[in-house]
């Protein structure tokens, strides 16, 4: 059987010389300039590369371009050679400061935030210096007022406690509230009903301590209010919701408040 080669060689005039190569005969003669045969399988690759050379260049081309314009061709190139992704950059969230406030507080200041009880349902929280005083999650909030005690020279929680002016006994306030030394910092946030217990003595202690509010907490009021033993002016430190039927957030309680801000420790000598 004629072979493939054998055939083309016949059809196009070439012969094979001892040696394997093909020659042809030109005037009648042989040439001594070889001719090579390409194998069909070649033949057939050919196309198809080409095509792949094609495509790569005009993609080269088209990431350099990008890359140049400004585009994100150089990301693209790196996951192309490499076979690797650039991971996307996360954006910078908000940055959080102590008891979650916007801004940080300045030195020799200390961060706090007051949130009063939702209705009877969900109790209030006391932040300072980053760390919960009092929580429903620390397990020590109560209905009526939850306080909490502080150094006001090196921010040192000294005492939590809190009172029910709803059924408890008013005497526990004030053998609480009578004793305090100066300079101490008194932080409150109220839980249902604040004020029902509430006598004039318990208010006026209140007032001592910065308070405006007090002489008209009523029931089931909300109420937020930071004070201290042996201040001067009025508190800057306080809000109040009145339980109103027509503007309640709740059905019969206001909404809850929420406070924070900085507190300046107070000098040494002065305590």
């Amino acid at each position: 059987m004629v072979s493939w080669v054998e055939k083309v060689a016949t059809d196009k005039g070439l012969e094979h010389t001892a040696d394997g190569k093909n020659t042809q005969d030109i005037n009648g003669g042989s040439s001594s300039i070889p001719f090579r045969i390409c194998s069909p399988d070649i033949m057939r690759l050919a196309g198809p590369l080409r095509a792949v050379g094609v495509v790569f260049l005009v993609g080269l081309t088209w990431l350099l371009a990008s890359s140049i314009l400004g585009g994100d061709g150089g990301s693209v190139m790196k996951m192309f050679f490499t076979g690797t992704q650039e991971e996307p950059t996360p954006e910078p969230g908000p940055r959080r400061y102590k008891c979650g406030l916007s801004a940080p507080c300045p030195p020799k200041h200390l961060a706090f935030r007051l949130v009063s009880g939702a209705a009877n349902v969900i109790g209030p929280k006391i932040c300072l210096e980053d760390k919960m005083l009092i929580s429903s999650v620390k397990d020590n909030v109560g209905r009526g007022l939850n306080i909490a005690l502080v150094n006001g020279v090196t921010g040192e929680l000294l005492e939590t406690k809190s009172f029910d002016m709803w059924e408890g006994d008013v005497s526990n306030l004030l053998k609480f509230l009578r004793p305090l030394h100066e300079g101490t910092l008194v932080f409150v946030a109220s839980f249902d009903d604040p004020a029902t217990k509430l006598n004039d003595e318990a208010r006026r202690l209140f007032e001592e301590l910065g308070s405006t509010a007090i002489k008209e907490l009523g029931f089931r009021d909300s109420w937020v209010f930071v004070g201290a033993k042996g201040i001067e002016n009025k508190s800057p430190f306080e809000q109040r919701m009145k339980n109103n039927k027509s503007s309640n957030k709740y059905e019969g309680w206001p909404e809850s408040l929420e406070m924070d801000g900085c507190i300046p420790l107070r000098a040494p000598q002065e305590s």
